[in-house]
């Protein structure tokens, strides 16, 4: 097991520190990240916590799993690797031009 944590349902008003506070109740946490938005820097709702061991990281699944924060059942489990996404390319069409209204002919 991994000791990297995925921490979902997160009320968009929890802090890391509450989060932190909360997880080193099962053990030592070596991070806490609530992942952000990055054009409002708002909260998106999830969070990775690193916890110190395996055997930590079992504990922190077990306790706080389904535990009520902020109003909010968390939903807790092992982090996956992250997927690599295909490339999106140019985004394919062709340009075209200017179309000038009642002539017929772009420039």
């Amino acid at each position: 097991m991994a000791t990297r944590l995925f921490v979902g349902n997160l009320s968009f008003d929890t802090t890391e520190d509450e989060l932190r506070s909360l997880f080193e109740k099962s053990g030592q946490v070596v991070s806490c990240e609530i992942v952000l938005d990055k054009f409002s820097g708002r909260s998106r709702g999830f969070a990775f916590v690193q916890m110190g061991t395996d055997d930590e990281a079992s504990r922190a699944i077990a306790d706080c799993n389904g535990y009520r924060l902020g109003g909010r059942a968390l939903t807790v489990n092992e982090a996956r690797p992250r997927e690599e996404r295909p490339s999106r390319g140019d985004f394919g069409g062709g340009g075209g031009g200017r179309f000038e209204r009642g002539r017929g002919r772009r420039f």
